[in-house]
């Protein structure tokens, strides 16, 4: 396990990311583009690219999709397509979990979130995209970001089933996600 001075490490580079543009294959096909929010929430965004630009987050399938709330992927140890994806949902990355950077931005459509179990400092690789505003979340989880394109691409992203939104058959996967600055 890396230590959570690697991710001081990766903030502590001189070209910090700017964002990411996710590949999505599919019910949903085309790019996401994404800003991070470097100044809000630095160690949540530092860690995110972190494993983009390690390639971790290739080929991991958005596992929970509530129609009218969210669509949540990450998970690089349980959610790899190929993989037994029984578990999806409940891994994190080869960093330690992170502490909470809530803020007062407001989770509105197209935000993205990180996902978290229960302990608020629990954050690691997971995020989620909102197709709705979700104010409940607010002050609770930690905003990382925002859709600036594609948002079209996350509307068509197959929806889970049941009050988990957990996706049957083959789930939408994040084919390739690139760091841009």
């Amino acid at each position: 396990m890396y230590k959570f001075a690697a991710i001081l490490a990766v903030m502590a580079t001189p070209a910090l990311s700017a964002g990411l543009e996710i590949d999505i294959e599919g019910e949903a096909n085309g790019t996401i583009v994404i800003d991070l929010f470097e100044e809000t929430a630095p160690l949540h965004t530092a860690q995110i690219a972190a494993i983009a630009e390690a390639g971790d987050y290739d080929g991991v399938v958005f596992h929970r999709v509530i129609d009218g709330f969210m669509a949540q992927t990450g998970d690089v140890q349980n959610g790899v397509m190929g993989g037994d994806l029984s578990r999806a949902g409940t891994g994190g990355s080869q960093f330690d979990d992170i502490p909470a950077e809530f803020t007062d931005q407001p989770f509105e459509r197209g935000i993205v979130g990180m996902a978290r179990a229960q302990n608020p400092n629990s954050a690691n690789s997971q995020f989620f995209i909102m197709f709705e505003p979700g104010y409940f979340l607010n002050g609770q989880y930690t905003v990382v970001g925002e859709v600036t394109a594609g948002m079209d691409i996350v509307d068509a992203i197959k929806r889970g089933t049941g009050p988990n939104g957990s996706v049957v058959g083959a789930p939408d996967v994040m084919k390739t996600v690139r760091v841009t600055e």
